[in-house]
């Protein structure tokens, strides 16, 4: 069996994260999202990939090739325009015979799961998860082993099971993308294709996932990367830098080549740590961190539950938690990070001019890349910082900081 990938999208409720990559190329555990779903799949048995790419395809195309190196096969499909799911899924269809698989980028599921869709016949199978919220995606109704209908977002659903984003199509799905016209929101919807091959009789199926992380929103990240580090499995805790005689590793570690962990730093496992990186003297990295590559922890710094990106220096006597920090970020000395409601409530984020409730009384900042902040910087629970950030000396920040620096613009 073949997948497509639907890789396309800039994913806009990742606020300032996507302004320089797509949504697929974040990463969790200093491995992109995108490569996460594609080892999934290849444990699964599938050895024959098309990526559906299309904003900042570039960044994909240069990290993954021809997909060699992974032990697999690649080829590209580009969305010129995006227009839906239906739309991205049908530019594939002089690509693929027979059965094969179709992944959402941001949805990672379990290979037991991937397997379990594989061996299901029909002509339509779903990946299906019982959820709380339901609404907040397509919602499907079932008979037996049957699906009988799948609504888009319902202000009411009737049923517990969304749409989890993944499935197996027979190459009838093509017929229903081409008798599949425009949704209230203007978008070639695959839920309004899937429901015309239901309409027409053909054989359908679900499976109702075991494992399922959904990478809608920025804190999505956060959740996903900290249940892998703990979970451990694909992940080799090597130390293959250095470490000084007065540094304190404890649980699992591990570092990549050319990293140097210094005197008197203190690391609570899980922590995954890249290539080049230079850690101390005197810091304090707690769990659920993933440090990326050519990164600079100075003295006296804390990073707690945290995704740093390559590149980015944090200056001596700074504290980060629960944040996201994008790639060549350089922090002034005694830059702050606010990551706790005193108040008990949950922390609001703004993205693409919207508030969202992130569910979570722990959030810091969510980060774009190359930002700077002065000495003594302060960033409240929540903030977005865009790309290029500037961030003066002594200044307090919360919401959406767009100040940029002279130079950049």
């Amino acid at each position: 069996m073949k997948a497509v990938i639907l890789a396309a999208g800039k994913g806009t409720r990742m606020g300032p994260l996507t302004g320089n990559r797509p949504k697929v190329m974040l990463p969790i555990v200093n491995r992109p999202l995108l490569e996460h779903i594609i080892l999934t799949l290849k444990i699964a048995g599938i050895r024959e990939f098309f990526l559906v790419v299309g904003y900042c395809k570039e960044k994909i195309i240069e990290y993954f090739g021809n997909g060699s190196r992974l032990g697999i096969k690649i080829e590209y499909i580009e969305q010129h325009s995006q227009k839906g799911t239906a739309d991205a899924i049908g530019v594939a269809g002089d690509y693929v015979n027979g059965r094969f698989l179709v992944a959402n980028g941001d949805v990672i599921a379990g290979v037991q799961d991937i397997k379990k869709m594989i061996q299901t016949r029909g002509d339509v199978v779903l990946a299906a998860k019982k959820v709380a919220d339901p609404g907040q995606y397509g919602v499907l109704y079932v008979k037996g082993n049957r699906i009988s209908r799948i609504v888009e977002k319902p202000e009411i659903p009737e049923s517990d099971l969304a749409n989890a984003g993944i499935y197996v199509f027979s190459h009838a799905i093509f017929d229903a993308i081409e008798n599949t016209g425009p949704s209230v929101r203007g978008e070639y919807e695959i839920t309004d294709s899937i429901q015309f091959l239901l309409d027409s009789g053909y054989e359908s199926g679900f499976v109702i996932l075991e494992e399922w992380q959904d990478i809608g929103f920025p804190w999505h990240l956060l959740e996903s990367n900290e249940s892998m580090l703990e979970d451990g499995r694909d992940l080799q805790w090597e130390i293959r830098g250095e470490v000084e005689p007065f540094a304190t590793l404890k649980g699992n570690v591990a570092t990549g080549e050319g990293t140097i962990i210094r005197n008197g730093t203190y690391i609570e496992g899980p922590v995954i740590i890249g290539k080049n990186c230079n850690i101390g003297p005197n810091c304090y990295i707690r769990p659920a961190t993933s440090i990326g590559d050519d990164v600079r922890i100075g003295n006296g710094v804390e990073v707690k539950n945290s995704i740093v990106m390559k590149g980015t220096h944090i200056g001596h006597l700074s504290y980060v938690g629960d944040s996201i920090i994008g790639e060549g970020c350089n922090f002034g000395a005694g830059t702050k990070v606010a990551n706790l409601r005193h108040d008990g409530r949950t922390v609001l984020v703004e993205l693409g001019r919207k508030k969202f409730d992130s569910g979570r009384r722990k959030l810091g900042v969510i980060m774009g890349d190359n930002v700077h902040t002065g000495i003594n910087s302060m960033i409240n629970v929540g903030t977005t910082v865009v790309s290029e950030g500037f961030i003066k000396p002594g200044e307090y920040i919360t919401g959406n900081f767009t100040n940029v620096s002279s130079h950049s613009k």
